[in-house]
């Protein structure tokens, strides 16, 4: 597969990491203020984002946008540079808008994202139709500074803004029986066209699932932001999965069901091409993909004259964290 990179962003339209962390104090004293009645009183903006990054940007209700300025600040210092905005948000898989990797930007826009809810069913003592409001309602957000690395050889460093994925399954109380938890993607052609498609081979709606103890590790997040912003349409609004040491297909986008199981779910791309595609996904530079070496990758921004190629780490550098979970087990075989 041929993968095209952005080089041609000028330096002066990437976002400094002082700059964000400045403009999220700014956001959150106009959401205090706001919520003071004194909204009316504008402050001027700390910078002016360029029309194609505005255009990227989440949107979503206002409640969420406050929620999601009041997050905790990271306190996971990776020592590494983040991502700039514009390839975050202009560069991504979400085959339900096309293969291209500028598609999802590019067609994202229709999406329809409020009101969300999200299905909770099988081994769970509370299950139920959950507006996205009531997903939300007491949890406490905070900023996680993630790598995120795709099986295609590249990877990023993303500010995500979400809560952990343990805190939501805590409430629905699992049974005894759940083993796994099982999670689709929205289906609405109309607005996602590549569902619509004659020449589509995905059978929708794109499916996912982790063991249960993947799903309650500490790390797991659901994301609703990132960057301080609500997610744009095109990074799986309003709410996906991020689980860090896996292939970025794991984290799946625009979640409307969760569905906690007693035998092991089946998912989409390892149902497609099982020799390619594991159910586990771990990130793993001693097991190659047929058509890519796992053991090196493109940090973006990368160009040809400046190709910015690091070494893979086992579970994307998480191992300290999650390597008792695979205890035993065969890595090559469950791959």
């Amino acid at each position: 597969m041929l993968i095209k990179t952005r080089t041609d962003i000028p330096a002066s339209e990437i976002t400094p990491e002082p700059v964000y962390r400045a403009r999220r104090d700014f956001m959150r004293g106009a959401m205090s203020a706001a919520a003071l009645g004194l909204g009316a009183i504008a402050a001027p903006p700390l910078f002016a984002a360029p029309a194609h990054v505005a255009r990227g940007e989440g949107r979503g209700p206002d409640w969420l946008r406050a929620q999601i300025a009041a997050a905790d600040e990271n306190t996971r210092a990776l020592g590494e540079t983040l991502t700039p905005f514009e390839h975050v948000t202009s560069y991504n898989n979400f085959y339900e808008f096309g293969q291209g990797k500028t598609d999802p930007a590019d067609k994202a826009d229709a999406l329809t994202t409020d009101p969300w809810s999200v299905e909770i069913a099988g081994e769970v003592a509370k299950p139920g139709v959950y507006p996205l409001e009531d997903v939300l309602k007491g949890m406490d957000l905070e900023e996680r500074v993630y790598r995120l690395r795709c099986v295609e050889a590249w990877s990023m460093v993303i500010p995500w803004i979400g809560f952990p994925l343990a805190a939501l399954l805590q409430r629905v109380e699992p049974t005894s029986k759940a083993k796994y938890v099982a999670f689709e993607t929205l289906v609405r052609p109309a607005e996602m066209p590549a569902q619509r498609s004659r020449f589509s081979t995905i059978d929708w709606p794109y499916r996912e699932g982790l063991r249960l103890d993947e799903a309650m590790h500490p790390l797991t997040l659901m994301a609703v932001g990132l960057y301080g912003k609500t997610l744009p349409n095109q990074n799986g609004a309003p709410l996906r999965l991020v689980v860090p040491w896996k292939y970025g297909f794991k984290s799946i986008k625009s979640i409307v069901k969760i569905v906690l199981t007693e035998r092991e779910p089946k998912t989409t791309w390892n149902m497609m091409q099982p020799r390619e595609y594991g159910f586990y996904a771990n990130v793993n530079p001693e097991v190659d993909h047929p058509r890519w070496s796992q053991a090196s990758e493109r940090r973006l921004p990368s160009g040809l004259f400046r190709p910015n190629i690091i070494p893979t780490r086992l579970f994307n550098g998480y191992a300290e964290e999650v390597a008792h979970l695979y205890k035993g087990m065969d890595l090559t075989r469950y791959y």
